[in-house]
């Protein structure tokens, strides 16, 4: 059992105002509310391309509050839709700010596809937050398969399996929190 709340930050993959994936954090967040604090991350779509160029000691502003939020997070949760068989490119994008970075080294990551097929980037999520060395516990990925038909616009599951399957991500992360 977790002893006190932890914070953790929470990433929608989508820029979308009304998107699936930014409901089902929020969903998450107040399912989760007397376990977890949740910082939810609205700023992908304000980073600027990456640029080696520009990784140095003065990195832009948005880049700096991003990583600042991932170090002072205990864990992430990140919620993605699949675009053209890969991760959005403004999810890509700013993960490409922290690889000169260990802020996701050791650090618990619970992944979550919600799209309509989205086999491809739960892959790809996988790969590079493990390349980042995140810890990504036992049931940690979640895909979420034609998501439309089984998440409300308020974010909750209508889908009995996939509410179970997200029960279960939810307690291997939370559990991973205190490991």
């Amino acid at each position: 059992m977790i002893s006190s709340k932890k914070k953790i930050l929470a990433i929608s993959g989508s820029t979308k105002q009304q998107s699936l994936n930014l409901a089902l954090l929020k969903a998450i967040a107040a399912t989760y509310s007397d376990r977890i604090t949740v910082d939810l991350y609205d700023g992908i779509d304000k980073m600027p391309h990456f640029n080696p160029d520009k990784d140095n000691e003065t990195p832009p502003e948005s880049v700096v509050d991003f990583r600042n939020r991932i170090t002072e997070s205990d864990g992430v949760i990140i919620c993605t839709p699949e675009y053209v068989f890969s991760l959005p490119g403004s999810l890509k994008n700013a993960i490409e700010w922290t690889v000169s970075t260990t802020i996701f080294s050791k650090k618990p990551v619970a992944l979550i596809v919600a799209a309509a097929s989205g086999e491809k980037a739960v892959e790809s999520l996988k790969l590079i937050m493990s390349t980042l060395d995140a810890v990504i516990p036992a049931n940690g990925s979640l895909l979420i398969k034609g998501a439309k038909g089984k998440i409300g616009p308020n974010g909750v599951i209508a889908d009995a399996k996939t509410d179970a399957k997200l029960n279960r991500l939810m307690d291997s992360f939370l559990r991973s929190l205190d490991e």
